[in-house]
């Protein structure tokens, strides 16, 4: 019975050309029960030979076609008695008076999800936005539902829509985006105000879709990465910042030593050229200051010398710095 009650059916936007009435076909048991008093009307009226019996059994059968009805686990039927409210029947079996009374409506008791949208509305930033959502909601008092609101499945689709247009002319762009649950509640209360004297209950409300203009789209799309590059660059000032920090800590180090500053020198340029393979333009100055240019000349002496005389002390196994050592001496 649970699973039934909390059973959720989808309601589309309503048809303006309904009638209020609910028709509903005939049950299968009334249908039974009529064929069975024509048939017994039939045969008596064959055995006794009175047609009257075959009066009674079409009489009888065409009050209890019409008068026993079958409402549905879900299902409250509304009965006017000549054209009063009388009574609710329901769900299960249950008989009415052909003629002076009726069953105007079938009140459905489920759960209804009803779409509604509301298109090119302004929010309160005046951006023209087009909303989807979607309406949870369930009858509970029969009777106020049939006899307060007329058609209160179309009532409830424009109360939510007007609902909706209200709350995003009070929103703005950036807080519909952002905070759809407050959205969503604040239309729950609105819409369960006006809904609540029909004995309508709503169980929820939420936002499924919120379509904005194609150039708003992409001024934000725009605007986002521009941020976003803002915030690079921030990071990448940042970084710069804290490597000159640490290279003036660095400078304080070499300040005082300019052996520790020559070697630190000549290991740059000996992993640029190791890791790339390439020549290495270095500044005069810089050559200079490093004393590259006396290294580089006792290195090529040393290596003339060797190669010039074979029977030259310097062993031709020795490394050329060993051989430079040697050729100062």
């Amino acid at each position: 019975m649970d699973n039934i009650e909390n059973e959720v059916i989808l309601m589309q936007a309503p048809n303006m050309n309904i009638q209020n009435f609910e028709f509903k076909k005939p049950n299968q048991i009334s249908v039974l029960l009529a064929f069975l008093f024509l048939i017994a009307g039939v045969l008596l009226s064959f055995l006794t030979g009175w047609f009257g019996w075959l009066v009674i059994g079409a009489f009888l059968s065409v009050v209890i076609g019409s008068g026993v009805k079958v409402a549905d686990q879900w299902e409250k039927a509304v009965i006017l008695r000549v054209g009063k409210f009388n009574r609710l029947e329901g769900p299960g079996l249950f008989f009415v008076i052909p003629i002076i009374e009726s069953v105007t409506n079938w009140i459905d008791h489920r759960t209804i999800a009803t779409g509604f949208n509301a298109e090119q509305t302004l929010t309160k930033d005046t951006v023209p936005v087009d909303v989807d959502a979607v309406l949870f909601w369930s009858v509970l008092d029969a009777k106020k539902a049939a006899l307060e609101v007329a058609k209160y499945k179309e009532a409830v689709f424009w109360s939510a829509q007007t609902a909706l247009r209200d709350v995003i002319g009070r929103t703005n762009l950036a807080e519909m985006l952002s905070d759809r649950e407050r959205i969503d509640r604040e239309l729950k209360l609105v819409i369960d105000k006006r809904t609540e004297p029909w004995g309508v209950n709503v169980a929820g409300v939420e936002i499924r879709d919120v379509v904005l203009p194609a150039a708003l789209q992409d001024a934000m799309s725009r605007e986002a990465q521009a941020e976003r590059e803002r915030r690079a660059r921030i990071i990448l000032g940042t970084a710069e910042t804290e490597i000159a920090e640490k290279f003036a800590e660095a400078a304080k180090s070499y300040q005082n030593n300019p052996v520790a500053l020559q070697l630190r020198a000549m290991n740059i340029l000996y992993e640029g050229i190791k890791e790339r393979g390439a020549m290495v333009i270095v500044p005069s100055s810089v050559v200079e200051t490093m004393g590259l240019g006396g290294i580089s000349g006792l290195a090529s002496l040393a290596s003339n010398l060797n190669s010039s005389n074979p029977s030259n002390d310097l062993n031709p196994n020795l490394s050329k710095d060993e051989i430079m050592s040697t050729v100062v001496k």
